[in-house]
């Protein structure tokens, strides 16, 4: 009997401290986390995006149209107790993807990586950048089609509590040339 009551006194004091420590989690009363005090500052740069928003995204066709807008559900939350971020989107042809985000102070820089249902890898595509003014700007290093040398930037801008956009584009090391493939426009859901 002494065990018993041992033992559940060890898992109430275990339980009590998780709680405590791990206190930036999605919980009940914070379904999408919190940022942790303890994370670097720049954890704030995606807090009008921590919810749900209802988006259209749209891609370029081959022949440089562009597609038809198609329904998603991209899902921001706090993750690893508040420290960083993470996403993850829904789109109605039943894809997937998501992205992890964390600020490493040693380079000042954020480090998203990416994965997708339709691309599974064993490694993840990363881009790094920063916050620029009032937008989120991304680079990714790829040669265009014609073996051009130049980046894949992407931009979160227009972000507030209704909602944000985004766009994907090719660009040159000069940033001169830019050629958009993807956008996406998002109005908040909660």
């Amino acid at each position: 009997m002494k065990f018993l009551i041992y033992l559940s006194l060890m898992f109430l004091c275990s339980t009590i401290h998780a709680q405590e420590h791990y206190k930036y989690k999605a919980s009940e009363a914070f379904p999408f986390g919190q940022p942790n005090p303890n994370a670097p500052e720049q954890i704030s740069d995606y807090a009008k995006m921590i919810g749900t928003c209802q988006c259209k995204s749209t891609t370029r066709k081959q022949d440089g149209t562009w597609n038809d807008p198609e329904d998603m559900t991209w899902t921001w939350k706090y993750i690893m107790n508040g420290t960083a971020v993470q996403d993850e989107t829904l789109k109605a042809d039943g894809s997937h993807s998501g992205s992890i985000r964390q600020f490493v102070k040693d380079s000042s820089r954020w480090y998203v990586h990416w994965f997708s249902s339709k691309t599974p890898s064993t490694t993840f595509p990363v881009w790094e950048g920063n916050k620029k003014d009032d937008k989120i700007v991304l680079y990714r290093e790829q040669q265009a089609p014609n073996g051009t040398d130049g980046y894949f930037r992407l931009t979160f801008y227009d972000m507030s509590k209704t909602g944000y956009k985004w766009i994907g584009e090719w660009v040159d090391k000069t940033e001169s040339v830019v050629f958009p493939t993807w956008k996406i426009d998002c109005i908040r859901k909660n």
